[in-house]
């Protein structure tokens, strides 16, 4: 399981720095594509491959389930670490998730998030001044405290 939140930089030539808490878990190969929420997604060989099924098992005749596997898979790539721990940022992929420079790299249980740091600042902003709605719509999916 992916946890935590860590700030990073992309360096010039679009590369970023994974942390090493995620290095091990993501394996030698693993898939960054685009996310929701306008961030990008990581996800270590087996979750892709769980993740990929269930996007594969969609019907075809849906037209938003085509829409969104189509989204999901056209943006994917397949990804390895270089020796000091980095990947190659695609340049579709920094466009859809606004990323300049500074981005936020975080643990989201089954995958990795990446995110714009202004975008990020925002959103959790947000999050943090309306968790109490949010936790009550969690109890209508089973999800109480």
């Amino acid at each position: 399981m992916f946890t935590g939140e860590y700030r990073h930089s992309v360096d010039a030539k679009n590369r970023l720095s994974i942390p090493s808490k995620f290095r091990e878990k993501l394996g030698d190969t693993f898939y960054i594509t685009k996310g929701l929420d306008h961030c990008l997604f990581i996800f270590s060989m087996d979750e892709w491959q769980l993740f990929e099924a269930k996007l594969k098992a969609l019907p075809l005749s849906n037209k938003k389930a085509r829409a969104f596997a189509r989204s999901f898979f056209a943006g994917a790539a397949e990804c390895s670490l270089d020796k000091q721990g980095r990947i190659l940022l695609p340049q579709p992929l920094r466009e859809h998730a606004s990323i300049d420079r500074e981005v936020y790299i975080n643990g989201a249980g089954s995958r990795i998030e990446v995110w714009d740091q202004k975008a990020w600042e925002a959103y959790n902003d947000f999050m943090t001044a309306n968790m109490d709605d949010l936790a009550e719509d969690m109890e209508s999916l089973g999800i109480s405290f």
